[in-house]
């Protein structure tokens, strides 16, 4: 089995602007791409760059107010239901036009004051609604784990934490976003992690360990697990999002080349 390779464009080809990325990301031979916060662009202005470049947009993220600044951010905070409510709206008419795959609920940092419980009772019900709404859409909806070596306080940051959460949520249009980095950062052997969240995983993402990198910078063991993703049936996307090293891209790629040389990526035009 072999899969089909989105770049993050938040991180990736960062010298461009947003949209010029997309067209990067075609000649790089990526099959599609993702955004984390793209709404900084007008829907039709990167739906038109897609449409050039005939890439799919796989997967944004639903605004999360301060979260990117320190802040909790809008999914885990019952006093920021307004908040939310306003996100939902804003990411349900950029979808409409942009037409993503996929759209990713960052649970947040547990907010002060607010019981962990109550947070996630918060986190639960908006995500229920969340996937309610993108389903008209055809739209689906996942949620991501992230660690808290690099975010401190974050409030779902390991698989058993992700893959409970899911289960609540207990909605067919909801998943677990399942990120090789973060689950690695929190110590887990991702053969293990894929395991538990085995039959749950709507969406991967991917970065090499400690620094982010690219594939072949650090010290992940891609091979392991993506052979447990392989016998766990998964069929979705594998994303990008590493943070390149400055002026090194075009070398950086040699692991996309490799990836499709060893069957873990679809063949493509690199």
């Amino acid at each position: 089995m072999s899969w089909p390779l989105a770049a993050n464009l938040s991180l990736l080809f960062p010298e461009l602007p947003l949209t010029e990325r997309v067209a990067a990301a075609r000649q790089a031979g990526f099959d599609g791409v993702e955004i984390q916060f793209p709404y900084d662009t007008p829907a039709k202005q990167l739906a038109s760059a897609l449409a050039a470049a005939e890439l799919p947009l796989v997967l944004i993220n639903l605004p999360a107010g301060d979260f990117v600044q320190g802040g909790p951010g809008l999914a885990a905070v019952p006093a920021r239901q307004a908040e939310f409510d306003a996100a939902l709206a804003q990411a349900l008419s950029y979808a409409a036009e942009a037409h993503p795959q996929r759209i990713n609920v960052l649970p947040g940092r547990q907010a002060e004051g607010v019981e962990r419980a109550s947070a996630l009772d918060c986190l639960v019900a908006n995500l229920r609604r969340t996937a309610d709404a993108f389903a008209e859409l055809g739209i689906g909806v996942c949620c991501e784990a992230i660690n808290r070596l690099d975010i401190e306080g974050f409030l779902i940051s390991g698989s058993t934490e992700l893959a409970e959460l899911i289960a609540e949520v207990d909605h067919p249009n909801c998943s677990a976003q399942l990120d090789f980095y973060h689950m690695a950062r929190m110590g887990e052997a991702l053969p293990a992690s894929v395991a538990v969240l085995a039959g749950r995983i709507g969406h991967v993402q991917f970065a090499d360990v400690p620094g982010r990198g690219a594939p072949g910078s650090g010290e992940m063991d891609f091979e392991a697990a993506l052979n447990a993703l392989r016998q766990a049936g998964y069929e979705g996307w594998l994303a990008a999002e590493y943070r390149p090293a400055v002026a090194a891209e075009a070398a950086e790629l040699q692991w996309l080349v490799q990836w499709r040389q060893q069957g873990w990526a679809k063949a493509g035009e690199a």
